[in-house]
């Protein structure tokens, strides 16, 4: 039998190789998938989302971290989407117009889905309207805004006020964050949570989808 707290270990440690070995050996043997996500994966992020905020963890370790949980997951989504079992919660996930800084935004989509929640990543640079259209044809119900550049916060409003023209806007939580992103700014332009970190966004996020 396959010894499962490798994969937590794996994970944790940033392991990406042992991670994937872990989770195929263990699908070989029947295990169960939901399981895999839920006693080890999660956990193992969690951890890695507190040893971020203890500042023991940085930005290398984070990556790491979700490059693991990710070559896990690729293993497992298939399995999942067969069995018709639903995420803790689906995404949409950019960088707005105008900005073409990721690497933020991608360490946030990396922890949500290793906790659990279906990931619609647009990428930079996404225009308001793609964001809606995501919202529609991924019955998403949380949005995730990043901006790194003072000059592109705008677009976080522009398109909070996409969504509204759109009647989209009441189906999902707005999260904004970034480099010069504030809680107060948040408030201004009527987003629903603002996260100074990964660890924060995703915790924040299963607080937004309970309240849904």
């Amino acid at each position: 039998m396959t010894e499962l707290q490798k994969l937590y270990d794996a994970i944790l440690s940033g392991d990406t190789k042992t991670a994937v070995a872990v989770t195929r050996e263990a699908l070989a043997e029947n295990a169960d998938p939901m399981e895999l996500i839920g006693r080890y994966m999660i956990p193992a992020m969690d951890e890695v989302g507190r040893l971020f905020q203890c500042e023991e963890y940085f930005v290398p370790e984070l990556l790491l971290a979700a490059r693991a949980m990710k070559g896990s997951l690729e293993l497992i989504r298939p399995l999942l989407a067969a069995s018709g079992l639903q995420p803790a919660g689906r995404v949409v996930i950019g960088t707005v117009k105008g900005d073409l800084h990721d690497i933020g935004k991608n360490i946030v989509a990396s922890m949500l889905e290793g906790g659990g929640f279906e990931v619609i990543d647009l990428g930079a640079d996404v225009a308001p309207e793609r964001f809606v259209e995501a919202i529609q044809q991924g019955n998403a119900n949380l949005v995730c805004l990043s901006a790194l550049l003072t000059v592109t916060m705008p677009s976080m409003r522009t398109t909070i006020e996409a969504l509204k023209q759109a009647g989209v806007r009441d189906r999902v939580k707005v999260l904004v964050g970034g480099a010069p992103v504030t809680r107060q700014f948040a408030q201004q332009i009527g987003a629903d949570g603002y996260s100074e970190d990964a660890p924060g966004a995703v915790a924040l996020a299963r607080q937004m989808v309970a309240a849904l």
